[in-house]
């Protein structure tokens, strides 16, 4: 194929921009204001479950409390029952002994409960504490990562504005390329990635590899106008002062 200097010299603007976009396209896929997002992500996720966890511990010390309280109600009542009988004076000796030492077991009973009740109080007390800290960290982050999104999107914003102007550039200089010329730099991209290169002095600028002296000399031998393709990489080397032939 026969291609002009001059219009094989526009390849190397349409590599250059086919660079850009892929400069672009990876500094999307590593964003470090994604990668920022994504780590206080899981670190909400992470406190939230904390959260979470320490609320069902909560749940069930506050269902121990009310067994609790239920059960010292229910030994206040059947004390202060034995209590009335015996003020009553209706009740003989035999009843009398029985209902003292009743009392003195429900005595021993209620302090026993409460006792667990207070323990049971303390813990839920701690477990409120790990639960307020838990939340407080969960906002902290919440704001962390507001601002950490709006950074991200702002940089989102950049590429997206740096991309549709290369999108730009592309459109119009393949708009003054011949078909034939843009089909065949357009394969060898999908192939290795660059479509064209500069040559410069003996290094292909696709691949970065130095051609041997019968390379460059049949290279150097072509006409100006001929398209010459590099026997490494092949992708179409562009001849201009820089390549020193």
């Amino acid at each position: 194929m026969n291609v002009e200097s001059a219009v094989q010299a526009k390849l190397l603007s349409l590599a250059a921009v086919d660079a850009e976009l892929n400069r672009h396209a990876h500094r999307r896929r590593t964003l470090p204001e994604q990668q920022t997002v994504d780590r206080l992500q899981s670190d909400r996720n992470a406190r939230k479950d904390a959260a979470v966890a320490v609320e069902i511990i909560m749940d069930d010390l506050d269902r121990d409390i009310r067994k609790l309280e239920g059960e010292i109600e229910a030994v206040r009542m059947r004390a202060q029952r034995d209590r009335t009988m015996l003020e009553s004076g209706s009740v003989g000796s035999k009843q009398l002994t029985e209902l003292q030492h009743e009392l003195g077991s429900l005595e021993r009973r209620q302090g026993a409960l409460e006792d667990d009740l207070l323990e049971v109080m303390e813990r839920r007390e701690a477990s409120k504490g790990d639960h307020d800290h838990a939340g407080a960290q969960v906002s902290q982050i919440d704001d962390q990562l507001a601002d950490a999104t709006r950074a991200r999107d702002e940089a989102l914003a950049d590429i997206d504005v740096a991309e549709q102007r290369c999108r730009s550039d592309r459109a119009a200089l393949i708009a003054v390329l011949p078909e034939d010329l843009v089909a065949l730099y357009e394969k060898q991209r999908e192939q290795t990635g660059i479509g064209a290169a500069l040559l410069q002095g003996r290094r292909c600028g696709a691949c970065r590899l130095e051609l041997d002296r019968g390379e460059i000399a049949r290279i150097a031998s072509a006409p100006a106008d001929a398209l010459v393709r590099c026997p490494e990489c092949n992708s179409i080397l562009v001849r201009t002062k820089e390549s020193g032939l």
